[in-house]
C-alpha cells in the first residue's frame, strides 16, 4: 500500500483528490493538511467524505508531510515550491498548482506574480507530441510531477492531434471555453455568489491575460513542433463543475473532412480516458461529471476553412484530481487507470 498525504485538503481540489484516493485500491491516506483551516475537522469542510470526517487538518509543513510515499499538493500558486523543497527524492510529489507547469521563465514572469520555481515533468499522459510519443513518456518513475491546469487539459486534448499531424496551422488558434464556478476555488468571492452566477454567463481574463494562456501555447507547441499562437477567452458558466472548450484553427491546404476525422480517431483510439464521439454527437459537460473521462468531437468548417474541435471535462476530476491520481499511478509503476475507471454521474 502507498501512503499518500494531501496538502491543501480543505479546498475543492484537495477534497476531490481525497475522493479519488478513497477508491484507489493501492492507497492508504496519510496526513491531511491545510493553511488557514488547520485544526478543523475535515468533515466540517467536506461532509461528503464520510470515512475521513473525523480527521483533523494539520498544518502544512514539510515535517508533517515527510515519510509518505507520495505527497499531493493542492495549494494556491506560489506556495508549492517551499513545501516541495523540504521533501526528499524518496517522496513522489505531485503538484496540482501552477508552480512547476511552465518550462519558460519569461512566460511565468509575464503571467504570475511570484518567482519562477522551475519546471517538473508535465502530467498530461494523453498529450500527442510532435514526431511521435505521448506526454506519459516523461511520467514513468518521475519523482516530481506538475498536474496541468484544467483549461489547458481540455484545449490541449481537443487540438493537439491536428497540430501533431499537420492538418491544422499553428497560427490563428482561437479558443472560447466555459468553466464551472469551482474552478475559481473555495474562497468567498462576490462575483461567484449564487445570485450573481445563476442564470448568467460572463467572460473574464479577456484579451490574452488569463494565466493558462502560456500553458496552452506550451502544450500545443509541443504537439506542433513549432510555436503556436492562441487567442483564449474563458467564460464563467452557471454550473459547479465542468469545462466545455470550443477550439478553432485554420485547416492545412488540401485537408479533407475525412482526413481530419482520421487524425483524431487514430490519436485517441487506444486511450482509456479520451473518447472521440461518433460523428454528429457533441461533448457535453453533464456527460463527464464526476469522472476522469474526456469527450472530444471534431469537424471541418469548409466554408471558413477552419477545424472546430470541442472537448468536455470535469475541471475538478480530469482537470485536477483525477489527473493527479493518473500521474501518481504512472510515477509509481501502477497501471495508469488504477482507481479511475468509474463512469460519470447522470442526470
Amino acid at each position: 500500500m502507498l501512503r499518500v498525504a494531501v496538502a491543501g485538503a480543505s479546498g475543492y481540489a484537495g477534497g476531490e483528490v481525497l475522493r479519488w484516493l478513497l477508491r484507489h485500491p493501492e492507497v492508504e491516506i496519510g496526513a491531511v493538511t491545510a493553511g488557514g483551516n488547520a485544526g478543523a475537522q475535515l468533515g466540517a469542510l467536506h461532509p461528503h467524505l464520510f470515512s475521513l470526517g473525523d480527521r483533523t487538518l494539520a498544518e502544512t509543513t514539510p515535517e508533517t508531510l515527510a515519510g509518505h510515499d507520495v505527497v499531493v499538493l493542492a495549494l494556491p500558486h506560489g506556495h508549492s515550491s517551499a513545501v516541495a523543497e523540504g521533501l526528499g527524492d524518496e517522496t513522489v510529489v505531485i503538484d496540482c498548482g501552477a508552480d512547476f507547469r511552465l518550462s519558460s521563465e519569461s512566460a511565468w514572469t509575464a503571467f504570475y506574480d511570484t518567482p519562477y520555481a522551475g519546471s517538473w515533468a508535465y502530467g498530461l499522459p494523453e498529450l500527442t507530441l510532435s514526431g511521435g510519443g505521448r506526454g506519459r513518456d516523461a511520467l514513468a518513475a518521475a519523482r516530481r510531477v506538475a498536474v496541468p491546469g484544467c483549461y489547458p487539459t481540455a484545449v490541449s486534448l481537443a487540438l493537439a492531434p491536428g497540430l501533431a499531424a499537420g492538418v491544422v496551422e499553428p497560427q490563428d488558434v482561437v479558443v472560447v471555453a466555459a468553466s464551472g464556478t469551482s474552478g475559481a476555488g473555495k474562497a468567498l468571492k462576490p462575483h461567484l455568489l449564487g445570485s450573481e452566477v445563476m442564470g448568467s454567463m460572463s467572460p473574464y481574463g479577456v484579451g490574452g491575460v488569463h494565466r493558462h494562456t502560456p500553458e496552452i501555447e506550451q502544450n500545443l507547441g509541443a504537439a506542433a513542433g513549432a510555436p503556436v499562437t492562441v487567442s483564449f477567452t474563458p467564460t464563467l458558466a452557471p454550473m459547479p463543475r465542468g469545462i466545455l472548450a470550443t477550439c478553432t484553427a485554420k485547416v492545412s491546404s488540401g485537408t479533407s473532412a475525412a482526413d481530419v476525422r482520421e487524425v483524431w480517431d487514430t490519436a485517441y483510439e487506444h486511450e482509456t480516458f479520451v473518447h472521440l464521439l461518433a460523428p454528429g454527437a457533441w461533448p457535453a459537460t453533464g456527460h463527464v461529471v464526476g469522472s476522469n473521462h474526456v469527450t472530444v468531437q471534431v469537424a471541418l468548417d469548409e466554408r471558413a476553412g477552419r477545424v472546430v474541435a470541442v472537448a468536455a471535462i470535469d475541471n475538478l476530476a480530469k482537470g485536477t484530481a483525477g489527473a493527479a491520481v493518473q500521474c501518481l499511478n504512472l510515477a509509481v509503476g501502477l497501471p495508469e487507470s488504477t482507481g479511475l475507471l468509474g463512469s460519470g454521474v447522470a442526470p
